[in-house]
């Protein structure tokens, strides 16, 4: 987990902290993560009740893990696409990008499971068979990023410097699969007023229109308890996409 802390509330500042402080609980699993430049980073690893209360206590709101597990950091168990909006560009502009993509991924017999962010767009994200690099994640990423926005470019745009993006449009971001970037988790709470939470949605919910404002902390448990856990599919073993067969 990196951790996003905001030591002085949601409305306050805020700071990414990658190594587990110290001291901590000798209950908190660590993952040591080597970087490029040779320092070993250990990670706190939040599997439990127990360490999600010990993160939240050092004033985590919203929450940033890994997308490998820990015996192979560099191989990753699913990809994503973050669908930001660029100045000029609306929600609604948001969800009709997330069934562009959503088509794209689908014509390609990608299965694909979707989610809001919890503050301004919409993530996808891909299961995939473990194997692949991390790098090797970002080169097909990026190149579906860029397909499916040639295909709409009144609408997509997958130019990722800033100053040259179009406005009015929605970014299919493919940088975050990265090594060592990290996204709101799913169920992240975020500091907004109205602590809107990061939740898996349907592609039928998508298609009728949902607002951010519809998933928040007073109601996503209850959402959860009767549509159960939206998500479940990205942690199971079938079903996964074979990305080796685009490489």
């Amino acid at each position: 987990m990196v951790m996003k802390r905001y030591p002085n509330g949601a409305a306050g500042d805020f700071f990414f902290m990658k190594r587990s402080p110290k001291p901590r609980p000798n209950w908190i699993e660590i993952c040591n993560i080597e970087h490029s430049s040779g320092n070993v980073i250990d990670f706190p690893m939040i599997q439990d009740l127990a360490s999600l209360m010990w993160v939240i206590n050092l004033g985590c709101i919203d929450l940033n893990q890994w997308y490998a597990r820990c015996d192979d950091v560099d191989r990753p168990d699913y990809l994503h696409f973050d669908l930001d909006p660029v100045p000029g560009a609306s929600f609604k502009t948001v969800l009709e990008a997330a069934l562009l993509v959503h088509e794209g991924l689908d014509s390609l017999n990608i299965p694909n499971y979707v989610k809001t962010t919890g503050s301004k767009g919409m993530h996808i994200y891909v299961p995939i068979q473990r194997g692949p690099t991390q790098k090797q994640v970002w080169t097909f990423t990026k190149q579906f990023a860029f397909a499916v926005a040639s295909h709409s470019p009144q609408l997509l745009t997958a130019v990722y410097q800033v100053s040259k993006r179009p406005k009015g449009r929605v970014l299919v971001d493919y940088n975050q699969n990265a090594w060592g970037r990290t996204l709101a988790s799913i169920y992240s709470i975020r500091p907004t007023p109205s602590a809107t939470v990061s939740t898996p949605v349907t592609w039928k919910e998508v298609e009728r229109g949902v607002k951010m404002e519809d998933f928040r902390i007073d109601n996503v448990p209850a959402r959860v308890r009767r549509l159960a856990d939206l998500w479940k599919p990205l942690l199971q073993k079938q079903n996964r996409f074979r990305l080796e067969a685009y490489l």
